[in-house]
């Protein structure tokens, strides 16, 4: 057996990176809407789509920027093909390395930070301070949130490439057992691989779901309270504005 983790090796063919490529398989894998008959099929991923727009609501509220619930289902669908398609035999797993993990939510969550810093300082500012605190503690307090706030994007990279790094090298130590073991162990190793398989389909599943919604609930951190008090209080006012609300006001 070679290395154990040259199956996350991005290079495949004279040092080129080409195993990048497997991150756009899902849109060959899922044709586009126009090419294919409404179905049991179509109308089961519609259902579960409506499903996680209105979940995305619940958390935001009716008042948030229109069209932001869309966007956290579109990566949402993202990572979760990817996660799926890193599954099968012989597929590159681009969720499992940090450039591809980072690359998503360095940007999604320094997008949110800087608007809000930019809109509403004083807002930031305190936050940095839990009410409550005590004045010598506030400095330290400030420090420790700065830093918590600071480490969020590389704790929602790490999280999603451990996990898919964790359960791809649990099949791998599993199934070079396999050439060792006699027929009675063989079909016992069978059936605890196909429950790995299982549970990697919902660690695969699950991740996805973490780490959208962690940065939904990041977003929904910074939101300006003061827009979000009035329009809870008048939930119609938002259908009566002209023009979209930017949550940062």
């Amino acid at each position: 057996m070679r290395n154990l983790f040259s199956i996350f090796d991005p290079n495949a063919f004279i040092s080129l990176p080409l195993n990048w490529v497997s991150i756009f398989l899902g849109t060959l894998i899922l044709p586009q809407a126009f090419w294919l008959v409404p179905n049991q099929v179509s109308y089961s991923l519609k259902s579960t789509l409506t499903f996680l727009h209105q979940e995305f609501i619940a958390i935001l509220g009716p008042f948030s920027t229109p069209g932001i619930t869309w966007v956290s289902v579109s990566i949402l669908a993202f990572i979760l093909t990817n996660n799926f398609i890193g599954l099968a035999p012989y597929v590159f797993t681009a969720s499992s390395h940090l450039r591809f993990t980072l690359r998503l939510a360095l940007p999604l969550w320094l997008g949110h930070v800087l608007a809000s810093w930019f809109c509403q300082p004083i807002s930031m500012l305190a936050h940095l301070v839990p009410l409550g605190t005590p004045y010598p503690l506030i400095p330290f307090i400030v420090l420790i949130e700065l830093v918590s706030s600071l480490i969020r994007p590389g704790t929602l990279a790490v999280r999603l490439a451990a996990n898919m790094v964790a359960g791809h090298l649990l099949l791998t130590l599993i199934g070079s057992l396999a050439p060792r073991l006699g027929i009675a162990l063989l079909l016992g190793l069978l059936r605890g691989l196909v429950l790995l398989i299982t549970l990697e389909c919902a660690v695969a599943l699950i991740q996805s779901y973490v780490f959208r919604i962690l940065i939904t609930l990041y977003v929904e951190e910074v939101r300006s309270p003061k827009i979000a008090g009035i329009l809870s209080k008048n939930p119609n006012l938002f259908h009566k504005l002209k023009a979209p609300i930017c949550f940062w006001h």
